[in-house]
């Protein structure tokens, strides 16, 4: 999760990108000097730079997320990602040689919107319907970026390969809330208990429903710094 915030942060460093004032350019390998300017710029890139086409990403609009996992059956849709603004880049290495990108971010995210549901939490059955909310505190995302070179035109892009989504890794630290109206169409009978257990055993929960939910996220993140990649040429693509 996260991803695209830190990333364009080294994106709009390069030489062919009008540079906004607050982003400090780095020279190429100075490692210290890109994740300091990493850290700094973080907050105010997610929020957008309309000049550069880089829209808002917190909030982040996501129209569907699916996760089938070890019994039980979800659907997000409509969600609202808030919280990327208040990451913490942890670590930022750019390999040129290697064509590889190293990250680590920290953040606490807020994940809202309509949920379906239906299956089995642990040893209890559940079902409902209805407006959700996800708070998520402490999760730590890593992944190595692997970069390629595509043809546009004649003049060649980075890109991000698709190999992202084998080797991300991810850990909630500090808890995870979850709460959804209208479990059992209301029966709070039934309702609280499973409430409950998703909130006490939260660790063991999100270990297992929560991969496709990070995934599909990161996917839409990893996306959008295509896209910008895609306008930006290669060689032009160096920290100065």
């Amino acid at each position: 999760m996260l991803t695209v915030a830190a990333l364009l942060c080294f994106i709009l460093g390069s030489k062919g990108a009008s540079v906004p004032p607050f982003l400090t350019l780095c020279k190429r390998g100075d490692d210290a000097c890109i994740l300091s300017s990493a850290k700094s710029s973080l907050p105010l890139v997610t929020k957008g730079i309309p000049e550069l086409g880089v829209k808002s990403l917190d909030p982040m609009y996501i129209p569907l997320i699916v996760s089938d996992e070890s019994g039980l059956k979800l659907k997000f849709k409509n969600s609202t990602l808030t919280g990327l603004s208040g990451c913490v880049v942890d670590n930022f290495k750019f390999n040129y040689i290697d064509k590889k990108i190293l990250l680590k971010v920290t953040c606490d995210v807020t994940l809202t919107g309509d949920y379906e549901v239906q299956g089995q939490v642990l040893i209890l059955p559940v079902e409902g319907n209805g407006k959700y909310k996800i708070d998520i505190r402490g999760i730590t995302f890593k992944s190595p970026f692997n970069l390629s070179y595509v043809e546009k035109s004649g003049v060649s892009h980075w890109k991000i390969n698709d190999d992202w989504s084998k080797t991300f890794k991810f850990k909630v630290h500090h808890g995870t809330t979850f709460h959804f109206e209208n479990l059992f169409n209301g029966n709070k009978v039934l309702a609280d208990p499973v409430l409950e257990m998703l909130n006490t055993n939260w660790q063991v929960i999100m270990e297992e429903i929560s991969p496709p939910i990070v995934k599909a996220i990161i996917g839409y993140e990893v996306e959008a710094v295509n896209t910008l990649l895609d306008a930006i040429p290669a060689d032009e693509f160096f920290i100065q």
